[in-house]
């Protein structure tokens, strides 16, 4: 917080350098203060970096903060914390946890981050019981997992799309919502094969849909009022409900001139 506002107040930005939860956490100082930031990705999946057309090998990410200006990019918020990948309730959190686990045995890889993915999954079994508020529509739901995209790539990557119901599109005017219902074993193996192979969105079970703001009331055990949530790769524990929305104010990024994304699948 202390180096967005000298940023600030001297013209300059604050530089980032990690995956996305690092990024995440600057991006909640750099936000607040109204102060542009860089990205030197330096992660697993660097979705954040990729969908902004900021080079993943990091010499070539200083080049183009160098050249790069402040641009408006879309977070989302899960009560006082910012987003920029995702946030999530429920199983997912968990499997974060243990991801972090399996790196600390076996190395920072993709292949152990989706081990540690199919351990987790393979015996979740807490449903979580909520009451979901999205504008005028309300309605209780049980979800293992309750998962909210800001991320295209990410959202592509799994095959998680949903149907365009409002104006824009996940991370660019929306946010995505992922609910994964409660199922059995083999079922749920069938559900890791699609996610693997992208069509996440396909299976049975699965529920998408995108929204703009969206206020979750879970049920928790007598005098619990505190949730587990994650975002960005961070776990914490939030107060009850908790609102996720679009925020009005943007992320200034620092990003040069002609920078584009990785495209979109299929494009």
């Amino acid at each position: 917080a202390e180096a967005a506002a000298a940023a600030l107040a001297h013209g300059t930005a604050v530089v980032a350098v990690g995956g996305d939860g690092s990024l995440g956490t600057v991006a909640q100082a750099a936000h607040a203060a109204g102060c542009p930031m860089g990205v030197i990705p330096y992660g697993t999946f660097n979705y954040f970096a990729r969908t902004h057309g900021i080079p993943t090998e990091p010499a070539a990410a200083v080049r183009h903060v160098l050249d790069a200006h402040p641009q408006p990019v879309q977070v989302g918020g899960i009560n006082d914390r910012v987003f920029l990948v995702n946030a999530s309730l429920g199983v997912y959190p968990e499997l974060l946890q243990d991801r972090e686990a399996y790196k600390a045995r076996f190395g920072r890889s993709r292949w152990v981050a989706f081990v540690a993915g199919c351990a987790t999954l393979l015996r979740a079994q807490r449903r979580l019981r909520l009451h979901i508020e999205t504008g005028a529509t309300v309605r209780d739901v049980q979800t293992l997992t309750l998962f909210v995209g800001n991320n295209r790539l990410q959202l592509q990557q799994l095959g998680a799309e949903p149907e365009d119901t409002v104006v824009g599109t996940p991370g660019d005017g929306s946010l995505a919502a992922l609910m994964l219902r409660p199922i059995g074993t083999l079922s749920m193996l069938g559900l890791m094969l699609r996610g693997a192979m992208g069509r996440l969105g396909e299976a049975a079970g699965v529920e998408c849909f995108e929204f703009t703001h969206m206020v979750v009331k879970p049920r928790l055990a007598r005098g619990r009022k505190e949730i587990v949530v994650a975002f960005d790769g961070e776990v914490a524990r939030m107060r009850a409900p908790i609102d996720l929305r679009v925020l009005d104010q943007p992320l200034y990024l620092l990003q040069a001139p002609g920078a584009a994304g990785e495209p979109a699948a299929g494009a």
